[in-house]
């Protein structure tokens, strides 16, 4: 992404799929949510900011980034938003152009599901991309109204999810199952474990916040 401005959140829980950690930009803005500063500095990224209440980070890798002057925003633990919430409200005060979730997934089904919600939210809408690398998945959070172009190999499998309430005007080509003005609700199965046919997806909608997943894009079975 030359001559754009990225911003990299590294979040907890589980370490970084190394397969998810290629063609980053090298001069993204990283910020690592409490104990992604441990996933960080794992897989070789040197954050600019951590945020977060630091209840998970280990001593060692916050002596780290003290010793190398790296800026850190401690919160206290009574707080009404997550850690990754917070890096991404330190993202968007930097202004970005391009915004990247990185997380190894976990075991904590709430803290996942309320991260990558977080990308639907309606601050982020003028990013021009908004995009997670999470565990095995690569997600896209398309906010409307704006179309999206994926380039991808056939026979890969994804999934179209309103997670923000209904997304209407959903046009879909290059897969299997395409749509056209269609409606997604987010009790909806319409758009789950389509299968692209073609080198690229369009995705477009007029109202909403689609939810583009590829649970494969960095390893796992199709």
């Amino acid at each position: 992404m030359p001559g754009t401005r990225t911003a990299i959140i590294v979040a907890g829980g589980a370490p970084l799929c190394p397969q998810a950690l290629t063609d980053l930009p090298p001069d993204a803005f990283v910020i690592a949510a409490d104990s992604g500063l441990d996933h960080a500095f794992a897989a070789g990224l040197r954050p600019n900011l951590i945020v977060g209440d630091l209840d998970s980070v280990s001593d060692g890798a916050i002596e780290i980034a003290r010793s190398e002057g790296i800026t850190i925003d401690q919160y206290s633990p009574d707080k009404d938003a997550t850690d990754t919430e917070l890096a991404l409200a330190a993202a968007l005060a930097w202004e970005p152009d391009h915004v990247i979730l990185l997380a190894g997934g976990g075991d904590r089904l709430d803290h996942s599901i309320a991260a990558i919600t977080a990308l639907g939210h309606a601050c982020l809408a003028r990013c021009e991309s908004v995009t997670a690398r999470w565990g095995t998945s690569h997600i896209h959070v398309v906010h409307a109204p704006r179309s999206l172009a994926v380039h991808t190999q056939s026979n890969t499998t994804f999934s179209l999810l309103a997670l923000h309430g209904a997304c209407e005007g959903v046009v879909l080509n290059g897969a299997r199952w395409p749509l056209d003005n269609a409606v997604l609700s987010p009790a909806s199965s319409l758009g789950v474990s389509n299968i692209a046919v073609t080198g690229e997806l369009h995705v477009q909608l007029t109202a909403g916040v689609l939810t583009l997943i590829f649970p494969y894009q960095y390893g796992g079975q199709q």
